[in-house]
């Protein structure tokens, strides 16, 4: 800083002022390492959608039908969660909604993991599942849901299964990345110092993708947000999804944006959890 004084931490972590790495930087458009955190505009931007939201609907301009008070969403929240929604708990359905979502990735990685790394390392692979995976993966997997209640019905089996084709696709094409991106140079180096095939990919090859797949993970875990409110459109009775729906056709819009909110801020946990976990078991990220 021009007076020399340092700038608070609090300052640092809200993203005010630059910490001593960002201080060194000569040059900081288009050096993705120079942007900090931001999160004290990001707090600003929440406070402000909500002081619009009070004002809007407190003054009339919007038709509280289409879009609910901000006291009467906080009431409902507070019936929620003593009553629960069609004696169901409130946190019975964020619970289901956040195990199938969990499931259906977990499964679409152990599947799409292995498969998209056979497909980078191994020719045979590569044209055997290529052509299927470049033709199904476009395909929406709403479009699946007849198919899927034809061939497994309307149990918890289905719900999850389309889950994790949501995800499998984005696993498989993010781990045929990663192993895209590792440097040649790297995989010679490793056999001329006597490493086996099995100590290249465990060392070398699993190192250098782990970042692409975890942008997969993180995509494929906003996705399967996205598709649980049709996921749970399958005879569910539980799920923010079956909330979301069953609210709407009684046109409870503020139960709908209960639901919204719900989805929204476990999807932000998730990835805030994610972007921790990345940075502790992937420090070398971005680092060559």
């Amino acid at each position: 800083m021009a007076n020399g004084k340092q700038p608070s931490r609090w300052m640092i972590w809200l993203g005010l002022a630059d910490n001593s790495f960002t201080r060194q930087k000569t040059v900081k458009f288009g050096d993705a390492s120079a942007v900090n955190s931001g999160r004290g505009y990001g707090i600003i931007s929440v406070l402000a959608f909500i002081i619009l939201w009070w004002v809007a609907t407190a003054s009339g301009w919007i038709n509280p039908i289409y879009w609910p008070a901000l006291d009467a969403v906080f009431d409902r929240v507070g019936k929620l969660a003593n009553e629960g929604f069609r004696n169901v708990a409130l946190w019975d359905h964020i619970w289901i909604s956040v195990y199938r979502v969990l499931s259906g990735v977990v499964y679409g990685a152990v599947i799409g993991i292995p498969l998209g790394f056979a497909m980078g390392l191994w020719s045979v692979a590569k044209g055997f599942f290529d052509p299927i995976v470049e033709f199904i993966r476009p395909i929406p997997p709403l479009a699946l849901i007849p198919l899927i209640i034809l061939w497994f019905g309307i149990d918890e089996f289905a719900k999850i299964f389309l889950l994790a084709l949501a995800s499998l696709f984005i696993m498989i094409i993010a781990a045929r990345a990663g192993v895209s991106s590792v440097r040649v140079s790297k995989v010679h180096a490793a056999y001329s110092l006597g490493a086996t095939k099995l100590q290249v990919l465990i060392r070398v090859v699993l190192p250098n993708a782990l970042p692409e797949i975890f942008t997969g993970l993180r995509t494929a875990m906003g996705v399967c947000w996205g598709t649980v409110v049709a996921a749970e459109l399958v005879a569910a009775d539980r799920g923010i999804g079956s909330m979301i729906m069953i609210a709407k056709n009684f046109l409870n819009t503020d139960i709908v944006v209960i639901g919204i909110v719900i989805i929204g801020l476990i999807g932000f946990a998730i990835e805030i959890l994610m972007r921790m976990l990345e940075r502790k078991l992937i420090p070398w990220r971005g680092k060559g």
